[in-house]
Parts: structure tokens; sequence; C-alpha cells
């Protein structure tokens, strides 16, 4: 078996290139990738040379090349606009739902936001019954500021 895997070490490079990349589509941050091309590359050299001490040296060189010089050429055409970007709870604001269970007046109701239930209270302090349209003015934590709509 080791045989077979000092002849064919191309394709152990493959394989952790692939898996790199496989890594890459769920991370997304574009580090990981740079080790799938230090390893293509890596797959590349064996086909030239047996020293294992070669191709682990064309690894490092092309994965620290590519940290530095293709990361941010990737980062600034594929990431555009990440800075403005909401998340989380941030995408909620002035998002609209509806009243599942009754805001009381002076008290607390349940919002349903894209399938998500909120616990929520009216920005005046009114009694907003069920049914009715909201819109999010801002979260506090876990309960939800409303307006009707």
């Amino acid at each position: 078996m080791i045989d077979y895997l000092i002849q064919n070490l191309w394709l152990s490079w493959l394989l952790v290139g692939l898996v790199c990349l496989i890594l890459e589509m769920m991370n997304g941050d574009f580090y990981i990738m740079c080790f799938a091309i230090g390893s293509f590359c890596a797959s590349l050299a064996s086909g030239f040379t047996d020293s294992v001490v070669v191709q682990v040296l064309v690894f490092v060189v092309f994965t620290v090349l590519s940290i530095f010089l293709v990361r941010p050429i990737a980062l600034k055409y594929l990431h555009k606009g990440a800075d403005n970007r909401l998340s989380n709870a941030d995408a909620l604001i002035g998002r609209e739902g509806k009243v599942t269970d009754t805001i009381e007046a002076g008290g607390y109701g349940r919002v349903k936001i894209d399938g998500d239930s909120w616990k929520a209270k009216s920005v005046d302090g009114a009694e907003i019954v069920q049914g009715v349209a909201v819109r999010i003015l801002r979260l506090d934590s876990i309960i939800a500021t409303v307006e009707r709509c």
C-alpha cells in the first residue's frame, strides 16, 4: 500500500486539493482555497520529480504565494459589498410581519417574520390585535419593537 502511494503521490496531492476545495465551499474566506492551489501545484511537481521534499516545498511556496497574491484578488472581486451586508437580527429591522398573538397594551405579544416567531411590543404601547401587519423598528435582545404598517 505504501509503495502504491509513493508511486502515485500525485494522486494524494490531488485528493488533498479536492478536499480543500470542498472545505472552501463550506467556509468561504478563501484561505483553504490557497491550500488547494498549493496541493494542485505539488501534484504537478510530482509528475516531474519523485522527491517528497521538493513536492512539499512546492506545496508550501505556492500556498504562501496564493495567500498573498490570489486571496486578496478573490476577496476584492467575490466579496463586493460585504461590509454593507446586514446579518442576523440586524437584517430584520424594517421588515414586515404579522401579529400571531395579540400584543397587549403596554405588554407583549408575538410576531411572525419570515417563518420565525418573535416576542414583540408596540412602539407606542397600544394594543395590536392578531392578524395585523406590522413593521420591525428595532430589536432589543429577543424582543422586537413594532409599529402598524
